[in-house]
């Protein structure tokens, strides 16, 4: 553990060092959000993503401005109802939000096949989504010293949700049954979740 000594010859230590040394209460992992997972950080790991996902897949750079406006919106809610999903402490709660994330990836679906997507080209830009949100899982729990147990069911359960809201998005895109969901602000226009906050 990392300590300072002050010039009166006092140590000091960090607090989330001193932290990590204390049993959890519950036996429950801490908050996404108050761990630090927050909108603003996974806004700028899907710009950076946003970067290098124009190579790869030239569709996205054909979209308009209000397409992308929606782009960004659709991505921002879609994270955040996921971030609430994996934070839910009770079962009812944590149905209903993932509930709200698969028709935001239905919707999804849906948009990318009103602008001509094709299925595979879809499902690539979900992937797009897929990686930072992950990403950001796996650095938020070894900031936040987890434990093995809790980093392993918090992966688990944020991959089972995400195979989830891309059968969405491909029943969706395909045109097959889908959930029932809100209407969106900006429905008859398309986008994907890759530009949360572009």
């Amino acid at each position: 553990m990392k300590v300072f000594t002050t010039p009166g010859g006092h140590r000091r230590y960090r607090r989330t060092a001193l932290e990590r040394l204390l049993p959890a209460e519950s036996g429950e992992r801490p908050s996404l959000a108050r761990s630090g997972m927050t909108q603003t950080r996974l806004a700028r790991a899907y710009r950076q993503e946003a970067r290098t996902a124009a190579r790869h897949m030239p569709w996205l750079v054909q979209l308009d401005d209000q397409q992308r406006a929606w782009f960004r919106d659709h991505g921002r809610r879609l994270a955040e109802t996921l971030l609430g999903h994996l934070d839910a402490r009770d079962a009812d709660d944590a149905e209903g939000r993932l509930a709200d994330a698969t028709a935001e990836a239905a919707a999804y679906g849906e948009m990318a096949a009103g602008l001509r997507v094709s299925l595979s080209q879809a499902v690539e830009g979900f992937l797009q989504f897929r990686r930072p949100f992950l990403h950001e899982l796996v650095l938020v729990a070894r900031r936040r010293g987890f434990d093995t147990g809790a980093t392993t069911d918090l992966i688990e359960a944020a991959e089972r949700a995400m195979d989830a809201l891309l059968v969405a998005a491909m029943a969706s895109h395909g045109g097959g049954s889908t959930p029932p969901r809100r209407r969106t602000r900006a429905a008859g226009r398309a986008a994907s979740p890759i530009e949360a906050d572009r």
